[in-house]
């Protein structure tokens, strides 16, 4: 637990301890605090202004199966369709898996991908942060789709950061990474508000981040804000150190990330879920899709969610019959909440994972890894929706009719944003870099 006001130390002459005014260790990224990180964004080439449009990036860490969820095939021998059975949707000819059924009466807001490709067998969120697989990519620095937002677009609002990552620490590091900012620079990096303690939800039974969830924070916040308002201790700080305080009690952002202002009734349809991690994977915390839609409404551009481990080499049908119905109702009501406060073309919403499973289920009862191919939902964004993009085989093995590319989806996310195919960024060389190395976006989608 941290404190941001403590003990007085007689350090500076205002009185107030920066050591003790910015220990805030879970808001930083990549050890820099966060007045240095504003100072490396200051230094960052000044970006134009864009209208306000964001993304959603929902992580299913480890690879879910699809088909056992999108891409039914009730006529294959059992040990390829597996335990599920299909369910009609509000969509003539379009089945969903039986623990979906909140999505399928919401399937005309949907547009299902089925033949995703250009994944590799790579444990690793890296693939669906930025289009590009991380051996070889990551070491040349490929950014995230959030960090090159940061940096194309800036801050929507000086007090809400432009990419937001709520991916907590996983002990497979891979699958907990909110997004990397690569050669942009740690200016341009996720602010990570869910790296540090919990709440214990035997007591409070809010599973938030303790500095959200603990009314003496935000009491200490309100006294300091007193204390510095009123004796002028703010002078003499560097302008940095102002614009982190300004962040860090900054009213909008702690309601934004604080859901225990939601109304109850809101929260609900969420689901709570909690933030206890599934083994080395990420929770099942339903929560984090009220905070995204909160972030997005008070002006984040980009947030990232990891949801879920999928890695279901054994068991496959007991844990997802388990998993996929905390999914279905997160992700239902979030269409629901954007829809009624009219964000729907607003805020796109992409819902994959790094690869699908095999076609045949193994002796454990469980799917392999299988990069051949897998799927994607896509929402909101102003998409067309209502449809199945691509097929697979009859086992679900491979992308029949319409290949889709993994970078095809990420050149959707940019045209919604505003961000053309001539738009690029600088490596470390100050060499331009084109963000893609396929820009062209889903037709059936925007076409």
């Amino acid at each position: 637990m941290f404190t941001l006001l403590g003990p007085t130390h007689p350090a500076h002459c205002d009185g107030v301890s920066r050591r003790d005014f910015l220990r805030v260790g879970s808001l930083t990224m990549g050890g820099l605090c966060l007045p240095q990180l504003l100072a490396c964004e200051a230094a960052a080439a000044p970006a134009a202004r864009k209208p306000h449009k964001s993304v959603i990036m929902i992580f299913l860490a480890g690879g879910p199966p699809h088909q056992d969820m999108v891409d039914l095939k009730p006529d294959a021998p059992r040990e390829i369709r597996g335990e599920f059975e299909p369910i009609e949707t509000v969509v003539p000819g379009l089945l969903l898996c039986e623990h979906m059924p909140q999505l399928a009466q919401r399937a005309d807001k949907l547009a299902i991908i089925r033949s995703i490709v250009g994944c590799r067998d790579e444990h690793t969120a890296y693939q669906m942060l930025t289009g590009y697989t991380e051996t070889p990519f990551k070491r040349q620095g490929r950014p995230a789709l959030g960090s090159i937002v940061s940096y194309l677009q800036g801050p929507v609002d000086p007090a809400i950061p432009p990419f937001v990552g709520l991916s907590p620490k996983t002990r497979e590091p891979r699958w907990g990474d909110p997004g990397f900012p690569g050669y942009l620079g740690l200016a341009h990096a996720p602010f990570t508000p869910n790296r540090g303690e919990t709440v214990d939800p035997a007591r409070t039974g809010i599973p938030v981040p303790r500095y959200l969830a603990r009314k003496s924070l935000l009491q200490q916040m309100d006294q300091l804000r007193r204390r510095l308002d009123d004796d002028s201790n703010l002078v003499g700080m560097d302008a940095f150190n102002r614009a982190a305080f300004e962040i860090l009690t900054s009213p909008k952002l702690i309601d934004a990330l604080d859901v225990s202002r939601e109304d109850p009734r809101i929260r609900a349809r969420y689901g709570i879920g909690n933030m206890k991690p599934e083994a080395d994977g990420p929770p099942c915390c339903m929560d984090h899709f009220l905070i995204a839609r909160r972030l997005v409404e008070a002006g984040a551009r980009c947030v990232t969610i990891s949801f879920g481990r999928w890695d279901t080499h054994g068991n496959n049908f007991k844990e997802n019959a388990r998993r996929i119905p905390k999914l279905d109702m997160a992700l239902s009501a979030l269409l629901d909440d954007l829809e009624a406060r009219g964000l729907s073309d607003d805020v796109a919403i992409v819902v994959w994972g790094e690869f699908g499973r095999t076609p045949k289920v193994n002796k454990q009862a469980g799917r392999d890894h299988w990069p051949r191919v897998s799927m994607a939902i896509l929402a909101g964004g102003g998409f067309r929706t209502g449809q199945v993009i691509g097929a697979t085989d009859k086992d679900a093995a491979y992308a029949k009719d319409r290949p889709v590319h993994v970078q095809e989806v990420f050149a959707t996310l940019y045209h919604h944003l505003g961000i053309g195919p001539d738009a690029h960024v600088p490596d470390q060389t100050g060499r331009p870099m084109y963000l893609l190395d396929r820009f062209e976006p889903i037709r059936e989608l925007i076409g």
